[in-house]
């Protein structure tokens, strides 16, 4: 009988991961394309309702993926070398889940092979949030939402 090999994501660090393996880690939900705001005092981040202006809110993914960092200079760019600053992600999200040593969930993509299964699920962003271009920045804390 075969010995079982273990998923890359229980064998390997997030640093040790491939560019492939990094990317396919993403589960598609576009919670990190919601605005935050931090609290200078505490550095607590609260998640706003507010989303990327160039967030296909359908297919959650970004409209301007490659030009992201020269159209938002504040994007979020997640990159193994900053796995200590991942404790502002959802704590549903697969790089903090990895990060922490914890499991994937059961709907992510890598574990129960569908990629739609995240938004069945109600776990994404898709059909949700408000384009930042049509509230100003000014009244983001009014759009402070929990976020687990």
């Amino acid at each position: 009988m075969a010995k079982k090999e273990l998923p890359f994501w229980q064998t390997k660090s997030l640093q040790e991961m491939s560019k492939e393996e990094w990317e396919s880690l993403c589960d598609g939900c576009a919670k990190c394309c919601l605005h935050k705001l931090e609290d200078e005092d505490t550095g607590e981040v609260h998640y706003t309702e507010i989303v990327c202006r160039y967030l296909d809110r359908e297919a959650c993914n970004c409209t301007e993926y490659k030009r992201r960092q020269e159209l938002v200079p504040n994007c979020v760019w997640l990159k193994p070398e900053d796995v200590t600053e991942f404790h502002w992600l959802p704590s549903s999200c697969s790089y903090r889940l990895i990060s922490e040593g914890k499991s994937l969930p059961k709907w992510h993509h890598l574990r129960s092979g569908d990629k739609d299964l995240i938004h069945k699920r109600n776990q994404s962003m898709r059909r949700k949030g408000i384009p930042d271009d049509k509230i100003p920045e000014e009244d983001w804390e009014d759009h402070i939402i929990w976020m687990e």
